[in-house]
């Protein structure tokens, strides 16, 4: 029996987030517990929290899930897998242990289904070194999935983004597009090969550009997943206390995803993001209408987005490219803070 998740949702993927701007109000009302061992909270609206065991080892404590993103199930386990752990690496960290979150409507799919769900989840999983060691279960619809990672890091090395300075560069391991590539394919106005490379992107773990990271001792990062690269850009800002300008030419895109946006293909989730951040970015006289809606496009498990001194640029953009991170590009740059937290121009 061929299984089409696809059919089952509205939003799929990191597109199914609430609004960044109801989000931030929902933790308004979030308490903030007083312990000197907890390192990264909620406060600056960080990729994953981090607790401090001692002056040698802190867990890096993250988790996320969300309805399916594409039609096949062990794809969608893969891809659900990878945007979860991806966290863990955007702050720095080794994920190691997880539990599996999933919610299957066992009157409407068969279990072969969700058999293959959480064997994409397990093999991408055992990629990247972790052990799922149990979760839980509940009957939900539309089905959703993802996992709840555990990492290891040494307290004075986590990455986080408060960490950008003025005179960084800023570098984008991953082409922008996955939402509107996969609009596009509800729709039906994405082509077969455009599909298959934003599949291929969401199944690439951020592993390879965290061990760079790391290398040459970065110390600020985020991952771009459902707020967009503008969003996710804006909350480093805040948290940094800096301005960041972004060049969205030097930006890469998968495929055909600039035309579709302008056949009209612009999932809701780009208007939810840009109604939040607008406020604080500048938008260039001559910035290209696409290429505005490009920064907006909510991603499924991105790249990484990380600052990097003005001296280790070269070398750092050599040993992406090295390790096969071929679309990975230098996007722009931070700033004193400025005016607006954002500068986006063509």
């Amino acid at each position: 029996m061929k299984i089409d998740l696809l059919q089952m949702v509205e939003y799929g993927g990191c597109s199914a987030k609430i609004s960044p701007k109801q989000l931030e109000e929902i933790l308004k009302y979030l308490p903030l517990p007083a312990d000197p061992n907890i390192l990264v909270d909620i406060d600056t609206h960080d990729d994953a929290g981090v607790y401090r065991v001692n002056d040698e080892l802190a867990l890096v404590l993250t988790t996320d899930f969300f309805p399916p993103v594409c039609s096949d199930p062990y794809e969608f386990g893969q891809i659900a897998a990878a945007n979860s752990i991806s966290d863990v690496y955007a702050m720095g960290g080794d994920p190691v242990l997880a539990l599996n979150i999933i919610m299957f409507p066992a009157a409407k799919l068969p279990m072969e289904a969700y058999a293959e769900i959480l064997k994409g989840g397990f093999d991408k999983a055992t990629e990247a070194g972790v052990r799922i060691i149990g979760g839980h279960t509940i009957d939900d619809f539309p089905p959703k999935y993802g996992l709840a990672v555990v990492g290891y890091i040494h307290p004075q090395k986590i990455i986080t983004n408060a960490g950008a300075k003025p005179g960084d560069s800023l570098i984008l391991t991953k082409p922008l597009g996955t939402g509107i590539i996969m609009a596009g394919q509800r729709l039906g106005m994405a082509i077969d090969a455009d599909i298959a490379e934003a599949k291929k992107l969401m199944k690439l773990l951020n592993k390879t550009g965290a061990d760079v990271m790391k290398k040459y001792n970065v110390k600020g990062a985020t991952d771009v997943t459902g707020f967009g690269l503008a969003g996710h850009a804006l909350k480093m800002a805040k948290a940094s206390k800096v301005s960041l300008r972004i060049n969205m030419k030097k930006v890469s895109l998968i495929g055909n995803s600039y035309i579709l946006i302008d056949e009209g293909c612009i999932p809701g989730a780009s208007f939810r993001n840009l109604e939040f951040a607008e406020k604080d970015i500048y938008f260039a006289a001559d910035l290209d209408y696409n290429l505005k809606m490009m920064a907006f496009d909510a991603q499924t498990s991105g790249g990484l987005l990380f600052c990097a001194p003005p001296d280790k640029v070269d070398k750092i953009m050599a040993d992406l490219q090295d390790a096969g991170l071929l679309n990975a590009k230098v996007i722009g740059y931070v700033t004193e803070y400025e005016e607006k937290l954002i500068y986006l121009s063509n």
